[in-house]
């Protein structure tokens, strides 16, 4: 028997208005997952610096990061034309790639910077930085991006 679509599954989901974007939901949200889950990583394996980057590095750079990408998409509720004409995943891939550059830029200058000019010594978390940062910032703009697309609509021409 061939396969065929359930298109009443489509349209109601279709139907279904969606969830507003509200920004201290989603910062709220970028913080804690990243929190809970690679803290429950580091305490399974037993890594205590990964239960305290989970909840410092890991966490903070994401509600930040989570906070500045949603508050440049909504554009004080008028979002730019380009961000909502542009497709998703090409609009997703270039501020994936911008923010996760950043964030690098940034973990590399405070991993060579800090310990030369600051009395803080170089430490094993501090070069997690390079790692951290950038990851944390791909991973919260790629959903922030996501979601705040989810929830917007297209102008007509």
């Amino acid at each position: 028997m061939p396969a065929t679509k359930d298109r009443t599954s489509r349209s109601r989901a279709a139907s279904r208005p969606l969830r507003p974007f509200i920004l201290w939901r989603e910062v709220l949200a970028a913080y804690a997952a990243p929190a809970l889950m690679a803290g429950t990583a580091g305490a399974v394996t037993g890594q205590h610096d990964l239960v305290v980057a989970a909840c410092t590095t890991i966490a903070g750079t994401s509600a930040v990061v989570a906070f500045l990408v949603g508050t440049w998409l909504r554009h004080g509720g008028q979002p730019r034309r380009w961000t909502t004409t542009t497709p998703r995943v090409a609009l997703t891939g270039v501020l994936v790639i911008t923010v996760a550059g950043a964030a690098a830029l940034l973990g590399w200058f405070a991993t060579q910077w800090l310990p030369a000019h600051t009395p803080i010594p170089t430490a094993p978390w501090l070069e997690r930085l390079r790692i951290d940062l950038p990851v944390s910032a791909a991973l919260a703009t790629t959903i922030v991006t996501l979601r705040w697309r989810s929830t917007t609509t297209a102008p007509r021409p």
